[in-house]
């Protein structure tokens, strides 16, 4: 049993589930009906449902900023391409003589979908190709897409009325919420993708060792581009969500400080920043982390203001539990547990 224990703990997955688990019971404490889900005209409701749609959009990008710190990278302009991906959705069904249609929602779409992709490999060419730090690489497209944003808003919030647009953000699709269904098909997609094929295993190598990988016959640019169009395509989705939710455009406001919420949940998933191996199941774990805290400071009356407060100091746990002290501290452990073990069993 003990063995067992020792098992659990040294998994990367263990602490950030034992947060969540925490968070969970402190919301039950303060609302007993926090796990009810109630079915209204076919409709799921609940605080559950809640995290899972409100997460939603931090969940898609740290799925593409996972895979972007698997390469010894980081992604700061996620937050701009979400802004400049609504904005330029929103600003293309204002102009259409009919907003309602669907086909002018799916060109909207496609469009911001396509302006990610020239994102996504301006930050490929950056990193992979020039050789600039990610962090400054990025930080010019963080700099300057709000920028970018506010030109194509004018400066305004560009608000909506386009039914088929709003439901990516607040519509439902079998009684869930469409949000959190296109997160969970994004999710799965990328766990597909680098797990059941050589991507994954070729991510981690350039993230191990780039000179390495180079010299094996890895094409590490050819990857740096991949990892970044993907987050930024991820990005652009999450932008689409978080607009569609209010049906307005603030090129301001718009993804605002979610790029630091996409990289601590990829930290607290246990997903190392020196690059390598990786988690994906640890940043779903650490994404509803996020969403939950957030809920939590709403459920128990805490100022929102406080809120970064608190994730910040749920951060630092996480890492102190995961931190390379802690684990020492618990291989001690469970060397002393067998050797306990061992005497009982002579002794006997």
């Amino acid at each position: 049993m003990s063995a067992l224990f020792a098992r659990m703990v040294a998994s990367r997955l263990f602490w950030p589930i034992v947060m969540l688990l925490v968070l969970f019971a402190v919301n039950l404490i303060a609302f007993p009906g926090f796990f009810s889900i109630t079915v209204r005209d076919g409709h799921l409701f609940g605080s559950l449902i809640d995290i899972l749609r409100n997460g939603a959009p931090t969940l898609i990008i740290a799925v593409g900023m996972t895979l972007v710190i698997a390469t010894r990278g980081i992604d700061l302009s996620v937050g701009a391409i979400a802004a400049i991906s609504g904005a330029v959705a929103c600003a293309i069904i204002l102009g259409s003589p009919n907003p309602g249609s669907i086909s002018t929602v799916a060109v909207a779409i496609a469009v911001a979908i396509l302006m990610s992709l020239v994102f996504g490999v301006w930050n490929g060419f950056l990193v992979a190709v020039l050789g600039i730090q990610p962090i400054i690489a990025t930080l010019i497209l963080m700099t300057a897409g709000r920028g970018v944003a506010m030109l194509i808003t004018e400066g305004q919030i560009l608000t909506v009325n386009s039914p088929p647009f709003k439901a990516l953000g607040s519509g439902f699709w079998l009684g869930l919420p469409v949000a959190t269904i296109i997160a969970a098909v994004l999710f799965a997609f990328a766990a597909l993708i680098t797990r059941r094929t050589a991507l994954g295993m070729l991510i981690e190598s350039v993230g191990i060792n780039p000179e390495a990988s180079r010299q094996a016959g890895v094409r590490a640019r050819g990857l740096l581009f991949t990892v970044y169009t993907f987050c930024a395509v991820c990005a652009a989705i999450a932008g689409l969500i978080l607009t569609a939710n209010t049906a307005a455009a603030d090129a301001n406001n718009t993804g605002l400080f979610i790029e630091l919420d996409a990289i601590l949940a990829v930290v607290i998933g246990g997903t190392s920043l020196a690059g390598g191996r990786y988690s994906l199941a640890g940043t779903l774990v650490g994404a509803l982390v996020i969403q939950t805290l957030v809920t939590t400071v709403y459920t128990v009356g805490i100022p929102p203001i406080a809120t970064m407060v608190f994730k910040a100091a749920v951060v630092t746990v996480v890492c102190l539990l995961q931190s390379p002290t802690t684990n020492a501290a618990l291989a001690s452990f469970r060397r002393s547990l067998a050797i306990r073990a061992g005497k009982g069993a002579a002794a006997s």
